[in-house]
């Protein structure tokens, strides 16, 4: 299986168009042009949606859909370049009816240890945790 992504450079700045192999574009620019996410940044946005659709989809085959996900990434980075991740924390918030701690965290372990491209990317180089809290439905 393969995968592709074109990115193009916007003259006149830091902003840049990548656009992936269905067509689908992302916005990425320095914090100072403020049009875009941070590259490093949609790195973290990459690992939430990765994980984020896996545990939707797992928890939809046990038959508990859920009615709300949110997925928060807290990061921490070395302090000098290339500023790479070492610690990565994922707190999954999710509201459906039927939810149950068991299921969430079975969904969330097969996300990480088996399902996710993302998160088995970058478990070599940063330690990847995770909590979740779930609301009243």
């Amino acid at each position: 299986m393969a995968a592709n992504t074109t990115l193009r450079w916007v003259p006149g700045g830091n902003r840049y168009i990548s656009t992936d192999s269905t067509g689908h574009s992302v916005v990425m620019s320095l914090p100072n042009e403020n049009t875009g996410m941070k590259p490093s940044e949609l790195i973290l946005s990459a690992l939430a949606g990765c994980s984020a659709v896996d545990v939707v989809n797992i928890l939809e085959k046990k038959h508990t859909p859920l009615s709300h996900l949110e997925v928060n990434v807290t990061a921490e980075q070395d302090a000098d370049p290339p500023w790479t991740f070492r610690k990565i924390h994922m707190k999954f918030i999710v509201k459906g009816k039927g939810i149950t701690e068991k299921n969430l965290s079975q969904a969330i372990e097969l996300s990480e240890e088996k399902y996710c491209s993302v998160a088995a990317t970058l478990r070599g180089v940063a330690g990847i945790t995770t909590s979740y809290e779930i609301l009243e439905d």
